[in-house]
């Protein structure tokens, strides 16, 4: 026993030390990816990917997949995307978001998943960097035992990302740079400009040309965004109005974190939830269905999962082969702590400080419906410099939007989602409109 124990120390130290030696090879790596597995051809855009070290001895390995601008990448704006989670792959920003390539859709024959070119690619008129964070989530892996990610440490873990990045690519620094991310990214984008902002006025440090951000179906504070949900429901049909105006009574507006000596109130949220349970959050539109079925909207999610833990694909993205095991799209299970309550009061500073800002909500989320980000919106008390009105796409409705004192624009996407992948061509045009500048 004593020997087995020795043995597996032993195994154990082995392996540190090969993780530690090849992250060193592998720190602050970039490789320019010309063909990948799965796509025919060579890329018809130019894309790298590596990994950047951060901490005091670079022990988080944050890989990457930047993606220059089809346009004018030496001058058009440069635009780091944050998925959501937190602990989902920036693949899903990339492959299903806004990104230049997607799965195609096909039933599985244990083959490689092929890939094909979007036509609404958010890399037409910017270059993004695509962000595997926390460390555990994606490709991003860790040398050494870690503290355990925060909202706010990740704020600052990605704060350093960029400044080193950036010390790498100084072609890119007097470029316009924004954030952007959607879902569980509300919390951490508008700290993460705060971090930037604060480093900018710091001596010696590298400036970055900050300029604002742009969040999709923000989650922002947990108890906001989750009791908006059964008022959104009601509008929506998907409960009566007896309900509604039952739950309103009994439960007083309040439906997380009941107490559960209201028995009354906890019966009519069952009720709720039975009306509900068919539908599918991320979009009511869509039925809730098993995503091993290739006509569920889901079932790219498994293309994509079968496509990154092939090992072609992980050669031709240079991942060092010891850092993960299986690849999962969205790891749910990365230890992780939320210390941001509520995101409100960073988009107060960044507003004082005269960041513009794009807060856009697909119109069917039941996740994080667009009630809950218009009510904390009108928590600002901005006034309204451009009222509701309908923004239009060749003469047809695409949704609505309001603009405010504070360079902030609100937008919803009509028939939209909890991401952007719901309404690519309205996603898309709504923000290369706002990031140059123009009117919806």
């Amino acid at each position: 026993m004593a020997n087995d124990h020795v043995s597996s120390v032993l195994k154990s130290l082995i392996l540190l030390l090969i993780l530690v030696f090849l992250s060193q090879q592998h720190a602050d790596s970039a490789s320019i990816v010309k063909f990948l597995p799965g796509f025919e051809g060579p890329l018809p855009f130019e894309l790298e990917t590596g990994y950047i070290g951060v901490g005091e001895e670079e022990e988080v390995q944050l890989f990457y997949y930047f993606i220059k601008s089809e346009r004018n990448p030496e001058e058009d704006p440069l635009f780091l995307w944050l998925s959501g989670g937190p602990g989902c792959s920036s693949i899903s920003g990339l492959l299903f978001e806004n990104g230049p390539l997607t799965m195609k859709l096909e039933e599985y024959n244990g083959t490689l998943p092929s890939l094909v070119s979007t036509t609404y690619s958010w890399t037409k008129t910017s270059s993004i960097i695509y962000l595997d964070q926390p460390v555990g989530t994606g490709f991003s892996f860790s040398t050494q035992l870690v503290d355990t990610p925060s909202d706010s440490g990740e704020a600052k873990r990605i704060h350093e990302f960029i400044r080193k990045w950036l010390g790498k690519h100084e072609e890119f620094i007097s470029n316009p740079f924004y954030v952007g991310g959607d879902s569980y990214s509300g919390k951490v984008v508008p700290a993460l400009v705060q971090e930037i902002s604060k480093g900018n006025y710091q001596c010696c440090k590298l400036p970055i040309n900050l300029q604002g951000y742009v969040l999709g179906n923000p989650l922002t504070e947990f108890e906001i965004d989750l009791n908006s949900r059964i008022p959104f429901a009601h509008g929506m049909a998907l409960i009566s109005d007896e309900l509604y105006e039952s739950l309103k009574i009994i439960c007083k507006g309040t439906y997380v974190n009941v107490d559960p000596r209201n028995t009354e109130c906890l019966k009519l949220l069952e009720e709720y939830n039975k009306c509900t349970k068919t539908v599918y959050q991320n979009l009511i539109l869509e039925p809730l269905c098993e995503i091993e079925t290739p006509d569920c909207y889901d079932y790219r999610y498994l293309l994509a999962t079968y496509w990154a833990n092939d090992e072609s694909v992980r050669k031709a993205l240079q991942i060092y082969k010891e850092s993960i095991g299986r690849w999962i799209r969205c790891n749910l299970a990365v230890p992780y702590t939320h210390d941001i309550i509520s995101s409100v009061p960073y988009h107060v500073d960044n507003s004082i400080d005269g960041y513009r800002s794009l807060i856009f909500s697909g119109d069917h989320d039941l996740g994080v419906p667009y009630l809950a980000t218009q009510a904390w919106i009108r928590s600002l008390n901005y006034s309204v410099i451009d009222d509701w009105r309908p923004w239009m796409i060749n003469r047809k409705l695409a949704g609505y939007t309001r603009t405010y004192a504070n360079n902030m624009t609100f937008a919803t996407i009509k028939g939209g989602g909890h991401t952007p992948e719901f309404r690519p061509e309205e996603s898309s045009v709504l923000f290369q409109r706002w990031i140059s500048g123009l009117p919806l």
